[in-house]
């Protein structure tokens, strides 16, 4: 008879503010549309870009197509086709696209540019001419007694009526899309 390990729990996404003293809060002044969704750390010792790009390369077939219809319908009003989450680029230092260690500030991971990088923080985003739109995967330390977490966080700042009206149609999609990853990055990330 062989002992099997129970089963673990899979880890509650909670709805929190965006991380004080981050380098995504700084850019909350002005924002038209933030949130924050944090999740238990199974992997603490994993840079936050790691877990990001362990992420992306598992998005699932339901968010791809997702953003295969959102790429469709905005190119008629002649906003950008982002691609996909998980789309690779070649980074500047021409190493491997799923090993963090290969980006720098500026470098694409999929729909984004890297913004701000350090082990415990990633700062992503993606400008257009009707909005800008910034993510982050910020790894918390343990307070006593507790887990550790990691928080996904996303800030907009909108420059237009026409980033108003995308925003009113993307929003219920982003949070469910962002729950999804913030319990993406709990199994994988």
């Amino acid at each position: 008879m062989t002992a099997t390990s129970p089963p673990q729990a899979v880890p509650t996404v909670r709805a929190t503010q965006v991380p004080p003293g981050t380098a995504i809060h700084a850019t909350l002044p002005g924002a038209h549309f933030f949130d924050a969704y944090e999740v238990a750390d199974r992997h603490p010792e994993r840079p936050s870009l790691q877990a990001w790009l362990d992420v992306a390369a598992r998005t699932p077939a339901w968010t791809r197509a997702l953003m295969a219809v959102r790429n469709q319908a905005v190119r008629l009003v002649g906003l950008k086709d982002l691609g996909q989450l998980h789309d690779g680029h070649p980074p500047a230092s021409g190493r491997a696209l799923n090993d963090a260690r290969s980006y720098r500030v500026g470098d694409r991971v999929g729909i984004f540019r890297i913004r701000h990088l350090s082990d415990t923080e990633v700062v992503m985003g993606q400008d257009d001419r009707h909005l800008d739109v910034q993510v982050s995967i910020c790894k918390r330390a343990a307070a006593p007694g507790a887990a550790p977490t990691v928080v996904l966080s996303t800030v907009v700042h909108i420059h237009n009526l026409l980033g108003h009206a995308y925003m009113a149609v993307v929003t219920p999609f982003h949070r469910v899309i962002a729950r999804d990853t913030a319990q993406r990055l709990a199994q994988h990330g």
